[in-house]
């Protein structure tokens, strides 16, 4: 994958093989064993485990996921006129992102329903509430304010600081493991909802750095299997052409 900024560094999940240039969660304190349940998660809890010792507490650290990277701006609109590659329009230099706890991907507004229902219609179960209780009071309260809202902030991604970073996941984690537990228990996870945990904890992601006031948003785009083909890339490098930002970023309208 050298054909994506060089800030963007590769982690392999799961059991898969990966190059020897990527980093890969199996190497080092890791929770791979649930990346069927946690999809993402277990990259961050990866991270967290192995990664921040030799970070400085300010020091600026996000995720991307497989085929969706973050733009450099927040856009209202897909840049149909735009004649410039997808590629210069990566998020690609950090600096501007001192002034901010937290960034978060641009969100999806509902029109006429709240999280609470959004989850109810997609997963077909009614748990999220439950699996809210297992957090203190406090957090509770503000959780179920969040879900109660018509504004999610989707994917499980964030760009913020180390400090705040380490504190997500010391919050996250252990609520993680009671709701993997609980849905287990009740034998949930099959099928589309096999990955049940990573769906209740985007809500929670979604809700954690809402809390911020000093937040940014911006875009992201979600790339078809050509432009990350590694057969092709080797050739050409499709991300760079001009005209590919054309057609994003990646919108949603409900």
């Amino acid at each position: 994958m050298d054909f994506l900024p060089n800030v963007i560094i590769p982690l392999g999940l799961g059991k898969n093989t990966f190059p020897s240039n990527w980093l890969d969660e199996k190497k080092g304190e890791n929770i791979s064993e649930l990346n069927s349940y946690y999809g993402e998660l277990t990259g961050l809890y990866w991270v967290w485990k192995n990664k921040l010792s030799s970070m400085k507490k300010d020091d600026l650290i996000g995720n991307c996921h497989y085929r969706k990277l973050w733009l450099n701006n927040f856009y209202k609109k897909k840049q149909r006129f735009s004649f410039s590659s997808l590629y210069s329009n990566l998020l690609n230099q950090g600096e501007f992102l001192e002034n901010f706890d937290s960034v978060q991907v641009q969100p999806i507004e509902f029109k006429n329903k709240n999280l609470l229902i959004d989850f109810k219609e997609i997963h077909k179960l009614d748990i999220l509430e439950d699996c809210i209780n297992f957090l203190k009071e406090d957090k509770k309260n503000l959780f179920l304010k969040h879900i109660n809202s018509n504004v999610l902030y989707p994917l499980n991604m964030f760009i913020t600081k180390v400090e705040i970073f380490e504190k997500y996941c010391e919050q996250i984690f252990p609520w993680l493991e009671k709701c993997l537990n609980y849905c287990i228990k009740k034998n949930l996870c099959q099928e589309y909802n096999k990955r049940l945990p990573a769906f209740l904890a985007e809500r929670f992601t979604s809700y954690w750095f809402s809390q911020f006031k000093k937040r940014h948003v911006l875009s992201y785009a979600r790339l078809g299997k050509t432009f990350l083909s590694n057969s092709l890339n080797s050739y050409v490098k499709p991300i760079k052409f001009p005209l590919t930002f054309r057609m994003y970023p990646t919108l949603h309208r409900y």
